[in-house]
């Protein structure tokens, strides 16, 4: 199944691709830039490479410390709860 083309909203003579506008779906020639006389925005460069590589702060802070996790203050499973208080045990006799 396939869209049906775009086609201007606008009264006239019609050039160019058929985009959609918070005014309306306008081709090139009925374009709110140029209606302003401005010539045709480029696009720019789009994201940075590593844009979702990057680790955001938030994540930074749900690092769970071990010594945290085994005196109870972070929430963790049973589990992890006990491989963070054996890893704290571990510290000290060493």
């Amino acid at each position: 199944m396939t869209a049906a083309p775009l086609e201007c909203d606008a009264l006239g003579k019609h050039s160019g691709r058929v985009r959609p506008y918070p005014c309306g779906r306008r081709c090139s020639a009925h374009a709110p830039w140029a209606l302003a006389g401005q010539p045709e925005p480029q696009p720019g460069p789009g994201w940075p490479s590593d844009a979702w590589s990057t680790p955001s702060p938030d994540s930074a802070s749900r690092v769970h410390d071990a010594r945290a996790v085994a005196s109870g203050k972070r929430r963790s499973s049973p589990a992890t709860y006990r491989a963070a208080q054996a890893a704290v045990r571990k510290d000290k006799t060493a």
